[in-house]
């Protein structure tokens, strides 16, 4: 007779590879086969394995490898943000408030339906303004184009965190046999996938604050050159006639803040560490306003916020009544050139700065640039001027201390990482959302003044 021998033990180890070997066995086999199913419940499943979905019937619109290339440039940005194509019949009634609500995840929501296109988003991570902004910015370009600059712009100002659902391949309905074999190893490995997310977030953070930072390094560069060209100009002597002790100290209030300026900005790590430079350099300029006022005998200014338009024009004379495009009219600083201007009809003279889409205000220009703000208007005073304005709009969010820091003024309290309840970019939160952010008819071109409320672009169907 045989002699019955008993199975080894397995290790630890060889059970984990069993049991991942099991379950990706049961995924691949007991896969269902992809459908053509193309309702708001099928595009939200296909949205939690990849940034971007193609209708079947919308095909002809973004061919498989653009679309591809737009979701490897979102996945790489590792930012919440979902794209559709679909076709021109698709029903558009409460479209994004059902797809954001099948897809459950906090984010941005972009549809190109037919030859139109339109975009709603969990104000968490990027302010209906700023979606309203955004869609009209890319109008009447052809898909590919369209969703490539609504992507790139949209990338550049938004917050939050790509979700853990998203797979490595595949953008139409279908369920891939690779993605069910990622997800049967997630299942096992699940506990050094979390630790890596925690990792990797916490370094995602740290690399957009520093491509933050490098932006505003090249403005505030620009600004303290400025202010070391205007100590130059006043050519002050401390000795020269009719110096007295006042003139002096405000000469060297000047040169401390210019000194102080260029050693924050040599220390500065992270974006709200600026808001020290534009201090001292408000400061300076205070500083060099009431010297000159001494040496031509003219009464000393009150101290007031710089030109809200360009603060290298100096301290502010008074306000004046200025709307944004889009906004409401409200009262901003201004020097007097710009408030000669402004009385004759003309135009500011506005300090524009680069972006990824050419040269914009810097109110327009993204996120980055509120602490640079916040130095020179810091306090109560900055918000109601920015209000309306793309930056303000960012600013006003809960998700913007995760990237850009508090130092900006009085838009909140966040801590470093925006943890202050709620749900970040990235994160199930299932049905929990403002339907306002997603609400109103699709289509509009995100006109501001089209009717509709909590989201509405207006021109509806």
């Amino acid at each position: 007779m045989k002699a019955v021998v008993p199975p080894r033990a397995r290790t630890p180890v060889q059970l984990l590879v069993a049991l991942a070997v099991a379950v990706m066995a049961v995924l691949t086999t007991g896969a269902p086969p992809a459908t053509a199913d193309t309702s708001v419940s099928a595009v939200a499943q296909a949205l939690r394995r990849n940034p971007v979905y193609v209708d079947p019937a919308a095909s002809a619109q973004l061919s498989s490898a653009d679309a591809d290339a737009l979701a490897r440039k979102i996945k790489d940005a590792d930012k919440p943000l979902f794209v559709a194509v679909l076709p021109a019949g698709y029903p558009t009634r409460n479209l994004f408030t059902d797809l954001r609500t099948a897809t459950g995840i906090t984010g941005a929501y972009a549809v190109r339906l037919g030859g139109r296109f339109d975009a709603r988003a969990d104000s968490a991570v990027l302010p209906r303004t700023a979606v309203r902004n955004l869609v009209t910015s890319v109008q009447g370009e052809d898909t590919r184009a369209q969703l490539t600059d609504f992507t790139d712009r949209a990338l550049a100002n938004m917050g939050g965190s790509a979700p853990a659902t998203w797979g490595a391949s595949g953008h139409r309905g279908g369920v891939s046999s690779t993605a069910l074999i990622t997800a049967g190893a997630v299942l096992v490995v699940g506990g050094v996938a979390a630790y890596a997310l925690v990792r990797r977030n916490h370094g995602r953070k740290a690399a957009e604050q520093r491509a933050a930072l490098e932006k505003l390094r090249v403005v505030v560069d620009e600004d303290i050159t400025a202010f070391g060209e205007e100590l130059d100009r006043l050519d002050f002597h401390p000795a020269e006639a009719g110096a007295d002790d006042a003139a002096r100290a405000d000469y060297e209030r000047a040169l401390d803040a210019y000194d102080q300026a260029k050693q924050s900005m040599a220390e500065a790590r992270r974006p709200e560490d600026v808001r020290a430079v534009t201090e001292a350099l408000q400061d300076g300029r205070f500083s060099l306003a009431q010297l000159a006022a001494r040496r031509e005998g003219r009464p000393l200014p009150e101290r007031r916020p710089p030109c809200f338009f360009d603060p290298r024009h100096g301290p502010s004379v008074a306000d004046a009544t200025w709307t944004p495009v889009g906004g409401a009219p409200r009262q901003v600083p201004v020097c007097a050139a710009d408030r000669v201007r402004l009385a004759d009809g003309r135009d500011p003279h506005v300090r524009e700065v680069d972006t990824d889409w050419g040269r914009r205000p810097y109110w327009d220009a993204g996120p980055a640039y509120g602490p640079w703000a916040g130095g020179y208007f810091g306090g109560g005073i900055l918000p109601g001027l920015l209000v309306g304005t793309l930056l303000g709009s960012m600013m006003a969010t809960p998700a913007y201390g995760a990237y850009y820091g508090t130092g900006y003024g009085d838009f909140g309290g966040y801590d470093g990482y925006g943890d202050q309840g709620g749900y970040d970019g990235g994160d199930v939160s299932g049905a929990d959302f403002d339907p306002g952010d997603f609400g109103g008819g699709f289509g509009g071109g995100g006109d501001f003044d089209g009717g509709g409320g909590g989201g509405d672009f207006g021109g509806g169907f």
